[in-house]
């Protein structure tokens, strides 16, 4: 595993000190608590669903409170894998310490940690499309990444169709580091 991932880093925002880390089994019923504070901004996560996933979130603490959490998830392909995608979900900040950066903070960490993998596109549904553009996402038809959508948009319980939810479909292309040197096999 990388460092980006596996080392906490110290954040200083308005005079509070976050520390923004990868998540662990005892941050799971916070995480789904400050989720579960932004139902119409952001689909509700299982407790299951997020201890089967703890190792794709990172979370903001403050003073031994998570006050802040993020995930990702890498999207299905069809075929060969040609073009991998992450989608980055359940971005969440506690509503006292929303406007402070802990969301940008949060993002930019896994952003950080997801550029690792080589994805094609780093993908967001969101209902803030000013808030990922800030962060250099660009809005995408929805239809460019129906196959990659669908596992997610199958099991919504909010909306009868992507194409009625109202959530913006953005894309984030990271900066490609060169290729790794393939080893010849034996």
């Amino acid at each position: 595993m990388s460092d980006s991932f596996t080392s906490a880093t110290k954040v200083t925002m308005k005079q509070r000190k976050y520390i923004i880390r990868p998540a662990g089994f005892e941050d799971v019923r916070e995480i789904y608590q400050v989720i579960k504070e932004h139902p119409r901004e952001v689909l509700p996560r299982a407790i299951s669903d997020i201890v089967q996933n703890i190792d794709r979130f990172m979370v903001a603490e403050l003073k031994g409170r998570i006050v802040g959490t993020a995930s990702w998830q890498i999207l299905p392909e069809i075929g060969r894998v040609s073009e991998p995608s992450v989608e980055i979900k359940s971005v969440s900040v506690a509503r006292d310490c929303q406007g402070l950066g802990v969301g940008t903070a949060l993002l930019r960490a896994v952003i950080r940690h997801v550029r690792t993998y080589h994805p094609v596109q780093i993908v967001v549904l969101t209902f803030s499309p000013d808030y990922f553009r800030r962060l250099g996402f660009v809005e995408t038809p929805k239809e460019k990444l129906m196959h990659k959508l669908y596992m997610g948009c199958i099991n919504c319980t909010k909306y009868d169709s992507p194409f009625t939810c109202p959530e913006v479909a953005m894309t984030l292309k990271p900066r490609r580091s060169a290729p790794r040197p393939r080893t010849p096999s034996k």
